[in-house]
């Protein structure tokens, strides 16, 4: 039985990749990369947005770019809202394991999606990437989310929806549980999820906590 969980933010607690993609596409869409669900996927999803500008627009100010996309994404969070992930608020409701959040956003982006969804008190600490030495895909910041609950990570039920995130979280020792709000369960699989449920209503999560058939959703 797991002593803590883990969880990513971004795709995993809140469905905002729309949002962050309408940036990117409003972003990029003037250099001639037209960011669909795809493009998305394949190229910016999980990524740094440092390396993702870099890459995708050499000679230009990435850092600058960087704050830019984000202060974009908070402002279209702030006039539309996130849809928060079906069976999240009353599976934390009903388990009454220490939580934390491990996230690569910024501690800005991390608060605004926590108040998004109405739950910032839910959880003991939030992991940053201002927080780490690297970001994921690194171990360091699954690490720091387990020492912060003062759990070893081998302990810890960690729940991934990016290839950098399964990859961290897996690398950490954690039990990894993949969630498929933009890769499919066979991939998410071959990134690193032991498992895969469809979200937090999924009867599946029950037998990770050692939790009888309806006890806890």
């Amino acid at each position: 039985m797991p002593r803590a969980l883990l969880f990513d933010l971004d795709g995993t607690l809140l469905d905002s990749d729309p949002l962050h993609r309408e940036v990117f596409a409003g972003m990029l869409g003037p250099h001639g990369i037209a960011v669909d669900e795809g493009y998305y996927a394949a190229h910016i999803h999980g990524r740094q947005n440092v390396d993702i500008f870099t890459d995708l627009m050499p000679g230009e100010d990435a850092l600058a770019l960087h704050h830019a996309k984000e202060a974009r994404f908070r402002d279209l969070l702030a006039e539309r809202g996130a849809e928060i992930t079906p069976g999240l608020a009353g599976f934390l409701a009903r388990t009454a394991l220490p939580a934390a959040i491990v996230t690569n956003a910024c501690p800005e982006n991390a608060r605004a999606m926590l108040a998004a969804i109405g739950l910032r008190d839910r959880f003991r600490a939030v992991i940053s990437a201002d927080d780490c030495p690297a970001p994921k895909p690194d171990p360091a910041p699954y690490l720091a989310g387990a020492a912060a609950l003062g759990v070893p990570a081998a302990d810890c039920l960690a729940f991934e929806d990016s290839p950098s995130g399964l990859t961290s979280a897996r690398a950490a020792g954690c039990t990894v549980v993949g969630l498929p709000s933009t890769l499919p369960p066979d991939a998410l699989r071959a990134k690193g999820a032991h498992h895969v449920i469809t979200d937090f209503t999924d009867p599946a999560l029950e037998p990770l906590l050692g939790a009888p058939a309806g006890a806890l959703i």
